[in-house]
This record gives structure tokens, C-alpha cells and sequence, in this order.
């Protein structure tokens, strides 16, 4: 199984476009040893030809230019993403389909039942692109059952809801639905290797540690270094309140990991732009290495 990590940044890419934070600054002066990110968003293959993207950022078309191996030169318009799994429905996980809008086919997107919701209401990007392209919708499930993609033989995908906040134009925002924010673990089948994605996680609860510890290789959420980082821009949100388990502290992210195998590959995603952890010489970085924990970046590559 292939990964791409085609962007692994959180919602506004690094550096922010209006921000002044510390990461942010020092990088558009090049005082940081840092790299910049797009908004997350991965891409999987089984063959190294068919593709399933995770997400569409709305760094989708630099992301694709970016990675030759999505691209197909069989007819005028072509592409090799046969799918596209949402994870949610907000803005940097779901703007790009608009970008996609030239497909020359409908759009396969599997999604939840609460995010295709979002996506004709509050959010109605799915009606938009009925005058483009169009859509067909696969539902997924939320309880841990196994889904298929026609196209993918040799993978399959199991997914569980996460508890999160639905996005602030959701008719449900206040009351969460399970599928609002979903984990999905991807087995290949001829080889039995697993990854677990969760880009936002903002609880480990007892199934996420479970697929966890089945899993070869992680990529889950890596936004926040610590509860309160948004009050140095400003924010009064915690980590938590915004559905992200920060890495440090009490039932931390780092904690969790400290759980699994040591064979198991921890990788860091959707890291946000105020993380202390982009700058690569800082000590935050230097805890996660010695953990064992990698930070994902831009055209990462991936193979299990």
C-alpha cells in the first residue's frame, strides 16, 4: 500500500495567509527551519495507479501538480482518483471538490450520512458541483463495519465515528450526530498491512486505542502541541473544545502513543500553524523524536 501525504497542514495551510504568529513570521523571514504546508489531505493506492484521495483541501490543484502519480495522460481530461473518503465536512477538508468540478465523470465521494447532510444544506457544495460534473454518494458506515470502493480490490475500509463538533454552518452544530468525524483504518488485502487515519481527534476513546494498536502505521491528529496554544493568537478556545487532542500534557496525545508497539509508525497530521513543533530545531520536535513520533510533511511518502 502507497500513501501519499499530499498536504499535512490544518485549516489555513502554514503560513497562514493573515498571520503574524511567531512559526508564521519567523518562516516568511526565513528565521525557522521549518517547511510550509498545504491543507491535509492524503492519497491511496494499492497499485500505484488507482488512487482514492482522502479529503479535498482547498489546496487540491497544488497538491495534484505537486504529486505526477495522481495524474493520468489517457484522454484530454483524466485523472487517476477513482474516489474520494471525507473525513467531515469543514471548509479545508471538503472546499477542494469545488476545484474538481472539470472531472470529465461524477465525482464518487463516500461520506457519512451527517456530512452528506452538510453538504446539500449548510454547506451545499455537493448541489453545486450537480451542475458540473455531478455526484454519486456512497454512504459510509459509523459503527466499525467494512466498507468497499469497486475500484480497489486488494483494499478495504473499516470506519468508526469520533466524537467532534460538527462545522459552525452544520443545521446540527450544536448537536452532534456520530459521523459528524470519522476515523477509517485501511487494510490491504493481500498483505494484511494497516493504516489509521484521523486527522481531527479530539478524544481517544476505546475503539480509536484499539484500531490504534492494530494498526502498522498511524497518521492521526496533530494539531495543537498544548490546551491552551490559541491563546497566544488571541482565541479563547481550547484544544479540546475544538475537537483536537493537544500532544503534551495529562492524556496527551504523546501519552497515547507511548501505548503502541514499538513497531508501530506514529506520524503527526493537520498540524496547525501556531505548533511548536514546525520549527524543527525546537525542543517540542525534539520530544516527539525521541518518542518516536514523526511529523508528517508535504509529498511524504509512505509504504507498507
Amino acid at each position: 500500500m502507497q500513501i501519499l501525504v499530499l498536504g499535512s497542514g490544518a485549516g489555513g495551510g502554514f503560513p497562514q495567509w493573515n498571520c503574524n504568529c511567531d512559526n508564521c513570521l519567523r518562516l516568511r523571514h526565513g528565521e525557522i527551519r521549518a517547511t510550509p504546508r498545504t491543507q491535509s489531505s492524503i492519497a491511496i493506492s494499492a497499485d500505484s495507479t488507482d488512487w482514492v484521495l482522502f479529503n479535498a483541501s482547498p489546496d487540491i490543484r497544488l497538491q495534484l501538480e505537486a504529486n505526477p502519480q495522481l495524474r493520468s495522460e489517457h484522454g484530454v481530461r483524466a485523472s487517476s482518483i477513482r474516489a474520494i473518503v471525507l473525513i467531515d465536512a469543514q471548509i479545508d477538508h471538503t472546499a477542494g471538490l469545488l476545484f474538481l468540478r472539470e472531472c470529465a465523470q461524477p465525482l464518487h465521494i463516500y461520506c457519512t450520512e451527517p456530512v452528506y447532510q452538510d453538504l446539500t444544506s449548510g454547506f451545499p457544495i455537493l448541489n453545486m458541483l450537480e451542475h458540473y460534473c455531478g455526484v454519486v454518494h456512497h454512504p459510509i458506515p459509523v459503527d466499525g463495519q467494512t466498507f468497499t470502493i469497486s475500484d480497489f480490490k486488494d483494499l478495504r475500509f473499516i470506519s468508526h465515528a469520533l466524537k467532534s463538533k460538527a462545522p459552525p454552518y452544520s443545521p446540527h452544530r450544536y448537536d452532534p450526530h456520530p459521523g459528524d468525524n470519522i476515523g477509517v483504518m485501511i487494510e490491504q488485502v493481500s498483505t494484511g498491512k494497516r493504516l489509521y487515519y484521523a486527522p481531527g481527534l479530539g478524544e481517544i476513546e476505546p475503539h480509536v486505542l484499539q484500531a490504534m494498536l492494530e494498526a502498522d502505521c498511524i497518521l492521526v491528529d496533530g494539531t495543537f502541541w498544548s490546551e491552551d496554544e490559541m491563546a497566544k493568537v488571541g482565541s479563547p478556545k481550547k484544544a479540546r473544545e475544538i475537537g483536537h487532542l493537544p500532544q503534551s500534557g495529562p492524556g496527551g496525545m504523546i501519552e497515547v502513543l507511548s501505548q503502541l508497539p514499538k513497531q508501530t509508525r506514529k506520524i503527526l497530521i493537520h498540524i496547525n500553524n501556531t505548533n511548536p513543533i514546525l520549527d524543527e530545531d525546537s525542543p517540542q520536535r525534539q520530544t516527539l523524536t525521541e518518542a518516536g513520533i514523526e511529523v508528517a510533511y508535504d509529498g511524504m511518502e509512505i509504504i507498507l
